[in-house]
């Protein structure tokens, strides 16, 4: 069988995902963030989440300097939110609302939840780099329902069948 990595990726659509914004402070004191559906939950003790990165991501070099970073999971309403930070350049931040708290990432205001990490290593992942992290800090809100990414697009629950 040839392996079609066109295919691949369409299979691989199949399995919906959250919509995540992981966010950072350089260490020149600029804010960075990017769209993310590459996020999971790994250990309850420790508390370890991770997300994984492409490795020509512009942020890459940033995000392993950082050595922390924030995960918020978006709402069903912020697919605008996670259009901008999906966009390379500048002034993602201006004009939104965000608090820092123990690593000095910028948590966004008004996520589902929102995950305060300290990098506690990243592996290679091919042509991503996964960073694993130790959960500090989180909230979780008890309303709202997740933007979901599903099949190539941006998608709601009562969207899948």
């Amino acid at each position: 069988m040839t392996f079609d990595t066109r295919h691949f990726r369409s299979a691989l659509g199949w399995f919906a995902t959250g919509v995540t914004i992981i966010t950072a402070r350089r260490s020149d004191g600029e804010l960075i963030g990017v769209t993310a559906n590459s996020f999971n939950s790994v250990s309850l003790d420790p508390p370890l989440v991770l997300f994984s990165l492409d490795r020509k991501a512009y942020s890459l070099a940033h995000f392993e300097d950082a050595g922390c970073f924030a995960i918020n999971v978006l709402r069903e309403e912020q697919e605008a939110l996670s259009s901008l930070f999906a966009r390379q350049g500048a002034h993602k931040f201006e004009n939104l609302d965000y608090e820092v708290w123990e690593t000095g990432a910028p948590v966004l205001s008004d996520t589902l939840a929102s995950f305060d990490c300290r990098t506690r290593s990243t592996h290679d992942g091919g042509d991503h780099i996964i960073f694993l992290g130790h959960v500090v800090r989180y909230r979780s809100d008890d309303h709202g329902r997740p933007l979901l990414y599903f099949r190539g697009k941006y998608s709601r629950l009562q969207d899948i069948h």
